[in-house]
């Protein structure tokens, strides 16, 4: 066997990947295989670097008809030793022409390697060109990212990025995680007005734009994100066993993370009942499902970090949960993770991508505030007044609304923050009767409480707008007595409460026999069937753009980061009632860029 072929796993990418050269390619004629040869390639699966290549250079000089073939290796091994610059002087001294296969593209590797030692990039980007033949993986891999590096250090970090990002989907693990953290250094290094044009002059799809939303937020921008395209249902085609849909693949064992005691107990019952509800639903159709255990994940990052490690100690496969922000960054924190997870939340900071084999979901304020600026720009509106109260929901989604409207172009005319200690909002209002409801409407976010005091005062003030709302405006229960004030009133919310996604266990039919499917807390039990229901698809959902997961909090989608988005439907207050709207279950997803919390705000 040849070196090259054997050598164990090392700096791959030598900006700080790892992986195994491991080329493919034949030689014309048989590599040599006597026994010093076998003894220097031992020397260097041990990782004994240095020893190798002094091996090789001995058996360079103790066979002449293979000496550019043995100081290749001796080189090699210097590269892995890294001290590439002992084999500059081996390098110079190769015939390339008496390189056989792939030990030629080898030979402009490890010369490309030294020329961007010697600040040249000039001549590493002639020597990492497309090859003519076909190439192993790993070979191509090693040239394409040496060819980035070239594209960097020449002052081109555009072209730079483009390469990493034709690299991405070739890697995994670390490897991904690096590459895809120098892809946004590379894109945020040429600062927001450069990359806002660049935005505008690719079409919708490229695959730069992802990025370029990427390294916009890491500047503080706020981006209009394209939205989530909904071409076709998971598991809409049978698979070749019986029970199983296309794209249905689901681990040994899951872990479930949850806060079972504290102040967050609640909720974390609420979710884990939604889970079962929904994995013991998944019996009927014969599909394998994996073993779940529940751990008590507590409130705080050092119990939800305990709770990961001891769940991936006793084998779990995939983690689910936490659900606490500090616990997912602290888990994040970590590094690579021995066992992919899919968040119940974000970070505390977002702004930095998922790390390997993390998926990120969670009912956020920021998606609601988002897509309601999306639905209402999507009906022809241009000028809109925000009314928020004054909590952490209403803030964010708030802010949410505004980052999207004005990314949408639309024009803010006003923003209050209601005071909630009264229950007169009308001196706190802005006059607006004289305006167009075509072009004009509200955006409102609030608990139902606070909207029957204010949608009234409005209507009192002959402010005839269009009011749109996030769900916190509907109790989740219907109160048509209480409700009536908001007639007309349009909101975002999850399918589930209205029995509006087919294929899942039916609201009303279990409101009777369990307490936490009635009122607000039926979103909590929503998310937590979703959370089991994405399990089977999250690699399906990643690898295929357009597939969608018809979810009980909304159409489900991940993005090549991990992060999971809802479409949520569209609901209109009528005679005290809420009704879904017909056909808001295929309105596009929305453009948030989720920040922090999961829960009822």
């Amino acid at each position: 066997m040849r070196p090259f072929r054997t050598m164990a796993c090392g700096l791959l990418l030598t900006a700080g990947l790892a992986g195994c050269v491991t080329p493919g390619a034949q030689r014309t004629t048989s590599a040599p295989s006597g026994a010093a040869t076998q003894a220097a390639q031992a020397l260097y699966t041990r990782g004994q670097f240095g020893e190798a290549a002094q091996a090789y250079l001995d058996l360079a000089s103790q066979d002449p008809s293979h000496r550019d073939y043995y100081k290749l290796l001796a080189a090699e091994s210097y590269r892995q030793e890294g001290t590439i610059e002992r084999g500059a002087p081996l390098l110079a001294d190769i015939r390339r022409s008496k390189l056989e296969g792939e030990d030629a593209l080898h030979f402009d590797a490890l010369r490309a390697e030294i020329a961007l030692k010697n600040n040249d990039p000039a001549t590493a980007l002639s020597l990492t060109g497309q090859p003519t033949s076909r190439v192993s993986p790993a070979l191509m891999l090693r040239l394409t990212e040496l060819r980035a590096r070239a594209q960097a250090a020449a002052g081109d970090p555009w072209k730079a990025a483009g390469t990493r990002v034709d690299m991405d989907a070739q890697l995994q693990g670390l490897d991904r995680e690096q590459n895809r953290r120098q892809i946004v250094t590379l894109l945020s290094g040429l600062g927001a007005a450069d990359l806002s044009g660049r935005a505008a002059g690719l079409p919708p799809g490229d695959r730069m734009l992802p990025w370029i939303n990427e390294a916009q937020t890491q500047l503080g921008v706020s981006v209009s994100r394209p939205p989530a395209v909904l071409d076709q249902a998971v598991g809409t085609v049978t698979g070749g066993e019986k029970g199983v849909r296309e794209g249905y693949k689901v681990p040994t064992k899951v872990a479930l993370l949850l806060p079972l005691s504290g102040p967050l107990a609640s909720a974390g019952t609420t979710i884990r009942d939604g889970f079962f509800t929904s994995y013991i639903d998944a019996g009927r159709n014969d599909a394998p499902r994996p073993a779940v255990a529940v751990y008590d994940s507590g409130n705080d990052a050092q119990h939800a970090v305990a709770a990961y490690d001891k769940a991936v100690a006793e084998g779990a496969r995939l983690v689910v949960g936490p659900l606490n922000r500090d616990g997912v960054s602290a888990i994040f924190a970590k590094g690579a993770l021995p066992a992919p997870i899919l968040t119940l939340n974000y970070p505390n900071d977002n702004r930095n991508l998922p790390p390997a084999g993390a998926n990120e979901f969670g009912l956020l304020p920021e998606t609601e505030g988002a897509q309601v600026a999306d639905h209402m720009a999507d009906r022809g509106i241009k000028n809109a007044s925000v009314i928020v109260s004054t909590d952490d929901f209403a803030r964010r989604a708030g802010n949410a609304f505004k980052a999207e409207w004005q990314a949408r172009g639309g024009v803010l005319d006003s923003q209050i923050t209601l005071n909630t200690a009264t229950v007169d909002y009308a001196s706190q209002l802005h006059e607006s009767t004289d305006k167009d409801p075509v072009t004009n409407g509200i955006f409102i976010s609030m608990k139902p409480q606070q909207a029957r005091l204010l949608v009234p005062q409005l209507r009192l003030a002959k402010n005839t707008l269009p009011i749109f709302a996030t769900s916190h405006v509907y109790g989740g229960v219907d109160d048509a007595a209480s409700d009536r004030d908001l007639d007309g009133v349009e909101f975002c919310d999850a399918p589930w409460l209205f029995d509006a996604q087919p294929g899942l266990p039916r609201r009303s039919d279990l409101t009777g026999s369990m307490p936490p499917t009635r009122g607000v807390s039926a979103r909590l039990f929503a998310f937590g069937m979703d959370a089991w229901g994405l399990v089977p698809y999250l690699e399906w959902l990643r690898a295929h753009p357009g597939s969608y997961f018809p979810g009980a909090t909304g159409q489900l989608v991940a993005d090549e980061f991990g992060r999971v988005r809802r479409v949520l439907i569209w609901a209109r207050f009528q005679d005290g009632m809420a009704h879904p709207i017909a056909g808001s279950l295929e309105l596009e997803a929305p453009a948030a860029s989720p920040t922090v919390d999961t829960g009822e705000g």
